[in-house]
């Protein structure tokens, strides 16, 4: 973690503010029911079996599982994760690039009547991932390997509206905005975009930018890990930065 992304951060937090900064009713609302809801659920217990296991797996040399467990975005932010999609309760739901299992149980676990469709790099991950969500009872996700960009069009093709899509993948200010706008053409009122790893390096602080400015978007909420965008209409344009 270098330098600049540690300055990014406590930059963030001076700046950002807690739902009680707000003025949005809307945003208000979800901060106070979702973000800040830090109370223990059964299920966060029942998901974070996987981790262990991944981290345990005697097939995972030490230095692999070293730069597994760097990789695995921590519970607190997953738990978040899945506290924003059990909260829109979308039928479908696009998981980009994340790959690692983690990410796809939470999202899967939130929404259980939904469909979940993960799209990962190669058939190995994909069947590693499927393998390991199969250990923990998770059956409601679909995944397909190749291309990302490739495999997020064929997806918008078949797809009428947006519900719920989750940006991770590569930390490139050409994929994010390469994916958001594949997005425009499927987006509604009810639809949320999660991007993550908004401060990453200079590209992803250009792509967040790009999308805020768009007219599209009503309304932004950056939580300096993730980025949450909003197509609300009939609200004025507003950005918030949340500490979380």
């Amino acid at each position: 973690m270098g330098f600049k992304y540690i300055s990014a951060y406590f930059k963030h937090r001076f700046a950002a503010k807690t739902r009680h900064g707000t003025h949005s009713p809307f945003v208000y609302k979800l901060a106070d029911e979702v973000i800040y809801d830090f109370s223990p659920k059964k299920v966060y217990a029942e998901i974070e079996v996987l981790r262990k296991k991944l981290l345990n797996d005697h097939k995972i040399q030490l230095k692999g599982a070293e730069q597994l467990k760097k990789g695995l975005r921590s519970p607190r932010l997953l738990q978040l994760v899945f506290r924003l999609a059990a909260y829109h309760q979308p039928h479908q739901l696009i998981e980009i690039g994340t790959g690692d299992a983690m990410t796809t149980a939470y999202l899967a676990k939130a929404c259980p009547a939904a469909n979940l469709l993960s799209l990962v790099p190669t058939a190995e991950i994909a069947a590693g991932a499927k393998q390991n969500l199969e250990l923990i009872g998770v059956h409601n996700v679909l995944f397909t390997s190749g291309d990302l960009i490739h495999q997020f069009k064929t997806a918008i093709e078949i797809t009428e509206a947006l519900d719920f899509v989750y940006v991770g993948g590569k930390n490139s200010r050409s994929f994010v905005l390469d994916i958001f706008d594949l997005c425009l053409a499927k987006t509604n009122e009810h639809t949320i975009l999660l991007f993550d790893q908004l401060y990453w390096n200079e590209e992803m602080k250009e792509a967040w930018q790009t999308i805020k400015n768009h007219p599209e978007v009503t309304v932004t909420i950056d939580l300096f890990w993730f980025g949450l965008v909003y197509f609300r209409k009939g609200q004025a344009k507003e950005h918030f930065k949340l500490k979380f």
